[in-house]
């Protein structure tokens, strides 16, 4: 029902033959009317971080917004988590809840955070809602369907550890010698599009013919998903929480032998060099319409108050221009109907002061969750036990 609805919506704004404005170098602007809000927009203009400023934004498209996302700001360390999930905002919902909790437990019990930790955390994450599925799929059968990808990004002693499963993107804009911003993308793309992918899959599966296939012209693992690596996904990682036929889009005619899908994330770690600006996280509907030269080059010449929503708003300005449409008529469409123009869509970023790496702060120990108008402090602050030795480290 709803997929006819999308196609009949799709085909009524089709005639509408409004353009995006394109600037002198091919770039997408936002061409909205700013006067004229976007109900399913959230954002945060401008707040503080150990070592500088972010600015957040979100827009949800489907009918349950499925991205959850956080920021946490402590007194010398900055987390970041973008959580895009899939069949339903549970996974995403959970990883939000306590990602972040056992990766302070294994830093204060460590005294350190390191890229073994950020495995340990996300391991203990996965183990968590793998339980949480296993209590309630005897009522809830679709829940071993629901999974999430997951990008964390945390700076720390001026280091930069990126952690991620899924297509979430992390990208560092930095001044080249010649004054110029360029896009670096951290983050491996675990979807099924990449070639890299399919042969690791195939690789790992030698006797499953089938482990991706070509559907409606996207490479699909198992026929079903693209995504290699993801938080939840139960069904497609035991054998236990397989879905019978009363549930064809999530059933399997073959018992899986080994997890088709893993939640070991790929880490990049990085220490922070002068010309490192900013850095960009966002979930994969961003990515679908703009590069990551576009996105750097938004963050790199506009107002820093604000940006991340200029991101996000060009990137729907460019969805538009595919329907043959402008921002201000997709601003119209409700949410569940304008997932067939775009995704959910979170996008947090992150400034880089350098002169403030290193040194004390007065920035407020805060927790900012995305689409939440509720900031509470953050657990940077009131985990218990700690004492003032181990949070020296924070």
């Amino acid at each position: 029902m709803l997929s006819w609805l999308g196609r009949i919506a799709a085909a009524c704004w089709r005639p509408v033959r409004r353009y995006a404005r394109m600037n002198k170098d091919n770039i997408v602007e936002d061409d909205s009317d700013s006067s004229i809000p976007d109900p399913l927009l959230w954002c945060k203009d401008l707040q503080k971080h150990s070592y500088g400023d972010f600015s957040f934004a979100v827009v949800q498209a489907n009918e349950i917004i499925e991205d959850h996302s956080q920021v946490e700001t402590g007194r010398d360390a900055t987390f970041v988590g973008v959580y895009d999930g899939h069949g339903g905002p549970e996974a995403s919902r959970y990883i939000a809840d306590h990602l972040f909790l056992h990766l302070m437990r294994l830093a204060r019990e460590n005294g350190s955070i390191s890229e073994d930790m950020l495995r340990s955390a996300f391991c203990a994450t996965e183990d968590g809602f793998l339980t949480l599925v296993r209590r309630t799929c005897g009522i809830k059968p679709l829940i071993a369907a629901i999974g999430s990808c997951c990008l964390v990004g945390v700076i720390w002693k001026g280091t930069l550890y990126v952690a991620n499963l899924g297509d979430s993107r992390a990208v560092i804009g930095s001044l080249s010698r010649s004054n110029k911003i360029v896009a670096e993308q951290l983050t491996k793309d675990h979807n099924a599009s990449m070639e890299e992918v399919r042969q690791e899959l195939r690789s790992s599966h030698p006797d499953d013919s089938h482990i991706v296939v070509m559907k409606h012209g996207v490479w699909r693992i198992k026929g079903i998903i693209q995504v290699s690596r993801s938080i939840g996904d139960a069904y497609l990682k035991r054998p236990e929480f397989s879905l019978d036929p009363s549930f064809p889009r999530f059933h399997l005619s073959e018992p899986i032998r080994r997890p088709v899908l893993t939640a070991v994330p790929s880490i990049c770690t990085r220490i922070l060099q002068p010309n490192d600006k900013f850095l960009i996280l966002a979930s994969d509907g961003l990515w679908e319409h703009l590069t990551n030269q576009e996105a750097a080059e938004i963050v790199y010449n506009n107002p820093r108050a604000g940006v991340a929503k200029r991101v996000l708003t060009t990137a729907l300005s460019v969805a538009a221009r595919k329907r043959e449409m402008r921002y201000d008529d997709l601003k119209k469409v409700e949410k569940g109907v304008r997932r067939y123009f775009h995704d959910d869509i979170t996008v947090v970023v992150i400034f880089i002061d350098h002169e403030l790496v290193g040194k004390k702060t007065s920035v407020p120990e805060l927790s900012v969750r995305g689409f939440s108008d509720t900031v509470g402090p953050s657990n940077f602050e009131i985990l218990q036990g700690i004492d003032a030795n181990a949070r020296s480290f924070i």
